[in-house]
């Protein structure tokens, strides 16, 4: 099922293979992983359909690739971020303010080569390199032949700046240059294995199999999982980018600014009545799931083989895109500042988890409440139960019970405010006006029964969408009331932050990511 979000008259064809032979519906392998049919609608007049332009056409393919890689949350943001800011850097090439966040303003062209087919071009050659780089899987076949459906030729690696090739290249290759080393790992030289942690983390208590009583060595500390996975693979967890704080951000002076700052409180502590109190919560939550509540988490669960949450918003982008009629120049800045809200709020709220390395619900309520009576869904298609506590277990699929790493902050929260944030200040509004309709029986938890009928998901505004995001992972038994909240609120923090070092670009005025990032390259070098 396609869950690709806009309006119908500008839906690409993912439904299509590359070829442009149409799939049968759930057998496209960029569709079929997809939660359930949702279609973004909005009050524009249809008409006919318009060509997508080069940065909406680059930033579905970098999609394609997203839903192939199998990466984590934290290294999508990171990704897309770093194909967005190629396509800017080659464009701002042939702007007379913008400047480069690499090279500044030194491949600036003449006024006469600043033509739509030259931005066209380069960008193209821009994305196309950057996706090779940070997603290898779909190099072969579906960035090349995006390419050549566009008339380039994927061969040409010229770094000659009077062309547009060249400028591509060229942008492309220093901000690969300066990523590969900004802590993320993802040559495996700073520890064996692509985004391996090299930090030395080890979790504080042994993994439970969520059968046997396993003994919880910290009630504050995460606790890995092992279960089977979709494809009958046993999973023993490891806590996913755990180095991930370290990196160097886009716009943030360092991962640790906001937790340094003391403006967010951390997660509830086992000795204290808020721990309680918000398992308890989480208990009545589970109680009382209603159909529409089933379908926010699922819809939002953004997991395994999705777009995770920077996908997903990057969708809604090109949602605003086709509402407010973007030309290249709008989406190119638009796409620019919001993956790099993303990937900094990513990064601030892994610095946080790990920092605070904080227990998830799955193992805080079975602790709490083993031995006692409680009532709480009781597993797909039995409704609320009474059940031992011991037994409570989250509204998620059992062959991904909960995300592999811990709780405090939901990273879902920030990433879709700092995302909803930056919408809002790009288009000076925070109206949104979409919507999402999530099918009868859709669900993957209780297939076929859930929701009994058709389910609308609206969202008048950007704030609304990320709130209810946030709000997901409480119903999917995810996250406590802290780490949501505060994660909304860090969320926004970041996307001001990247806002203005964003516009600094646009209007010519910023610092460059180099400048601002040498002091952390040369401490990163040193460890």
């Amino acid at each position: 099922m396609n869950r690709e979000a806009i309006p119908s008259d500008a839906r690409n064809n993912d439904a299509a293979d590359r070829s442009g032979k149409r799939s049968a519906p759930g057998t496209s392998p960029f569709v079929r992983i997809a939660l359930f049919v949702a279609v973004l609608c909005n009050s524009l007049n249809a008409g006919s359909p318009r060509t997508p332009n080069a940065a909406i056409q680059w930033n579905r393919v970098a999609l394609e690739g997203v839903r192939a890689s199998h990466l984590g949350a934290p290294m999508v943001s990171r990704a897309l971020a770093i194909i967005h800011t190629c396509m800017y850097d080659a464009w701002a090439a042939y702007d007379d303010r913008a400047i480069g966040t690499e090279l500044k303003g030194a491949l600036r062209r003449p006024a006469a080569e600043r033509t739509m087919a030259n931005k066209e071009e380069a960008i193209s050659y821009a994305a196309y390199r950057a996706l090779v780089d940070v997603m290898p899987a779909g190099s072969g076949s579906v960035y090349a032949q995006q390419l050549k459906e566009l008339g380039y030729n994927p061969d040409n690696r010229s770094t000659d700046i009077a062309t547009p090739a060249g400028i591509g290249n060229v942008a492309c290759a220093a901000v690969l240059e300066f990523r590969h080393h900004d802590g993320s790992n993802q040559l495996g030289d700073l520890a064996p294995g692509p985004y391996s942690d090299w930090t030395g983390y080890s979790p504080a208590n042994a993994a439970s199999n969520l059968v046997a009583a396993v003994k919880v060595a910290n009630p504050n500390r995460w606790q890995p999982l092992v279960y089977v996975n979709a494809e009958g693979d046993l999973v023993s967890q490891r806590f996913l980018a755990s180095h991930w704080g370290s990196i160097i951000p886009f716009a943030l002076s360092r991962g640790d600014q906001f937790r340094a700052s003391g403006r967010f409180s951390g997660p509830a502590t086992f000795d204290s009545p808020e721990y309680r109190q918000q398992a308890e919560e989480l208990v009545a939550i589970s109680a009382g799931l209603t159909d529409r509540q089933k379908a926010i988490a699922e819809y939002w669960k953004d997991g395994p083989n999705s777009e995770q949450p920077a996908g997903h918003w990057a969708l809604f982008g090109q949602y605003v895109s086709h509402r407010d009629n973007h030309n290249l120049d709008a989406d190119v800045k638009m796409f620019f500042a919001l993956t790099n809200a993303t990937f900094d709020a990513g990064i601030a709220a892994w610095d946080m988890k790990r920092a605070y390395d904080s227990v998830r619900p799955i193992t805080a309520i079975p602790l709490l409440f083993r031995g006692k009576t409680i009532r709480a869904w009781g597993g797909p298609g039995k409704g609320t139960v009474e059940m031992d506590g011991a037994s409570w277990r989250p509204y998620q699929p059992a062959s991904d019970p909960t995300p592999a790493f811990p709780e405090y902050v939901s990273g879902h929260s920030t990433y879709s405010a700092a995302a909803a944030r930056v919408l809002a200040l790009f288009t000076g509004s925070d109206r949104f006006g979409a919507s999402a309709t999530v099918a009868a029986g859709s669900s993957k938890i209780e297939p076929g029964i859930t929701p009994a009928k058709p389910i609308e998901l609206r969202w008048e505004t950007f704030t609304d969408a990320a709130n209810e995001a946030g709000m997901s992972r409480r119903y999917g038994g995810i996250h406590f009331e802290t780490a949501d909240l505060m994660g909304r609120e860090l969320g926004r923090a970041v996307a001001e932050q990247v806002w203005s070092k964003a516009s600094g670009y646009f209007d010519g005025t910023g610092k460059t990511t180099v400048e601002d990032g040498r002091q952390m390259i040369s401490a990163l070098s040193e460890r």
